[in-house]
This record gives C-alpha cells, structure tokens and sequence, in this order.
C-alpha cells in the first residue's frame, strides 16, 4: 500500500517509515496537515492515513474532520497518538478515524490493525491474497489473474499493475501512485513505461467498452477504470471470424 503518515515527531517517523517499508508499504510523511492537504488537493493517491493527535498548526482531530467533512476523502485513517482518554478516542471515532491506536506502538499490532481497516475499504487483498471483480479472480499468492475462468498469460510487472487496477476500480489513481505501488524505488525513472504498460494490460484483460470495461487516462494524473453496465454472457458475442 501507498500510505501518508502525518506526524511531527522524527523518531517516531523513521520508526513508523521503517517497520512500513519493512512490510513492503511505500510511505510519504508529511509533518503539518496542510501540507497533506496540499498534496491531496493537487491530487495524490494514498491507500491509508496514519494521523497523530498533536502537531503543528492543527491538530489531528482538525485534519481528520477536514479530510472527512470538506474534503469528502474516504481513505481509511488510523490515529496513531500518545492520547489514551476515553474521551478523546470517541471523538475521533466520530470524526471519522477507523482505528485508534496508543503510543508506544507495537510494530505487528500495528500492521495488523492497519491492514484491516484497508481491507475494510477494499484496498488490501483478502482471503490469503484472493480477491473477485466483475469476470476476474485475482490470486497474489499464484501470481494468477483468471477471466471467466481462463487463466491469463502476463508479466510479473503487467500482473502487479491489472492487480492494483482491479483492486480499485472507480477510482482515480495518479501516476506516481501506479509508478510506486508496482515499481517501488525504481518508479521515478519509468514514467514512460507505465503508459507501456496499462496498454499491454488492457489489451490483454479486454478492458474496454464491449467487454463491460473502460480503462481511462487522465490528462496530467493518471488512470482510472470503470467497470460499465453488465453484458450479456461473453459467451453469446459474436465469434470475431
């Protein structure tokens, strides 16, 4: 996953940042919640948020209601703060946080609790790595993608990206986001591939109208794809000879 954490404390940073990467999750920080906003506001994607109570500014509470209320962001947010007041974790459940978790913090519970409100949202796999959507099975753990029961021929890096589109449809997703979820460090020096690549993944998927599919790119952002109106059976289209 693609996770911000918004949190003013370095040490506490670098170890948030370094049990993340460890479980493979690419990480942003951001020190104040203006500058997430900013970012969010000019369109970044994120899997998850890990937001502090105190910070400059504007504290976590204030983030987390603008981020819900103004901005209508619905990424799963897990508070991760030294407040451990009955009080103040039923205020940011009601805010709108999923999860609530009090300093210090456990590296698996962590991981765990953060894993499970992305699943919540559907933006983690689930079932050992197995997740259904419209025709397709996709299985992580086979590093299979199935289409109406056919299993598909794909690149290990053509599979990791269908995975991610699947895993997010009707969502808009920036480059940076694909380039970073599928090529991880590597990411800023392939811009150019990945447009390679989505046309690679369409193709081979039939992301397109006539299969009840729109695999669309965003000028300037990024790709997002749709799943349209069901179809009839492909197997009652016509034979293309």
């Amino acid at each position: 996953m693609r996770i911000a954490i918004v949190e003013d404390d370095p040490d506490q940073t670098e170890l948030l940042t370094h049990w993340l990467r460890l479980a493979g999750h690419q990480t942003h920080v951001f020190e104040r919640g203006a500058a997430l906003m900013a970012a969010v506001l000019e369109h970044e994607t994120f899997d998850a948020l890990l937001l502090d109570w105190n910070l400059p500014e504007a504290s976590g509470i204030e983030v987390l209601r603008e981020v819900r209320e103004r901005l209508r962001w619905r990424i799963p947010i897990l508070f991760v703060t030294a407040h451990d007041h009955e009080p103040d974790v039923v205020s940011a459940l009601n805010a709108g946080a999923d999860d609530f978790l009090v300093k210090p913090v456990r590296r698996m519970e962590l991981l765990a609790r953060l894993e499970a409100v992305a699943r919540r949202a559907g933006g983690f796999p689930v079932e050992g790595g197995v997740f259904d959507v419209g025709s397709f099975r996709v299985d992580h753990q086979m590093h299979l993608i199935v289409r109406n029961m056919q299993p598909l021929r794909l690149t290990p890096k053509d599979f990791d990206l269908a995975a991610v589109l699947l895993r997010n449809v009707g969502k808009l997703l920036s480059r940076r986001y694909l380039l970073e979820t599928v090529w991880g460090a590597t990411a800023p020096r392939l811009s150019r591939s990945l447009d390679t690549h989505v046309s690679r993944v369409r193709r081979e998927l039939k992301l397109t109208p006539e299969h009840g599919w729109r695999l669309t790119a965003v000028y300037g952002y990024g790709y997002r794809l749709d799943q349209l109106t069901s179809l009839a059976p492909e197997s009652r289209e016509p034979d293309a000879s």
